[in-house]
């Protein structure tokens, strides 16, 4: 398994060694004691898994508080292009993004701390999964428009499908005014 750095501070692209014969392929997706030596987080409380047909765009979602979430993700089946958000105000990436594309092929996995939004949008039809380290907590979900005017995210995709719910998530601007008035 090779941890790589990535533009962003703390984000990682995990490369896993796949062991291939004649009968298929087996990797490690995670590895406690690797994680350890790197430093990484290596205790998650919950596993996810999504499907989506080409074209659907999720996110860009986060949590906040206590239940913020560190997020291993990955694909299984298809292929996606995932991205990472830095909202952490005093990081040297604060407001920057970075793209990844997953595929059920290479198994490359991508891992997203606490402090970042987080969305993919689906370039053909895809098993998703993710291990986090905090659980869902419903009160404790943010979000940002997948389109917002001051990120000016570079989509592949000019209509993507998106939830009603992600259609009216806040900008990138207007959710750190709010921040910044409660204190």
């Amino acid at each position: 398994m090779n941890i790589t750095s990535t533009l962003l501070k703390d984000v990682y692209v995990i490369t896993p060694a796949i062991y291939a014969d004649e009968r298929g392929h087996f990797f490690e997706s995670f590895n406690e004691l690797t994680w350890k030596k790197k430093g990484l987080p290596d205790s998650f409380v919950q596993d996810n898994q999504s499907f989506s047909t080409k074209g659907v765009l999720r996110g860009l979602h986060f949590q906040t508080g206590e239940f913020a979430q560190g997020k291993l993700v990955r694909v299984i089946k298809g292929r996606v292009l995932d991205i990472a958000v830095d909202i952490r105000p005093d990081s040297p990436t604060f407001g920057k993004y970075e793209f990844f594309e997953l595929d059920g092929e290479t198994n490359t996995m991508v891992y997203i701390p606490e402090g970042f939004a987080h969305g993919f949008v689906a370039l053909e039809d895809s098993i998703f999964s993710y291990k986090c380290t905090a659980g869902y907590n419903k009160a404790s979900e943010g979000g940002i428009i997948w389109n917002d005017p001051t990120l000016k995210i570079q989509w592949p995709i000019t209509n993507p499908i998106v939830s009603d719910k992600d259609k009216e998530l806040p900008t990138f601007e207007s959710l750190f005014d709010t921040l910044k008035a409660q204190g």
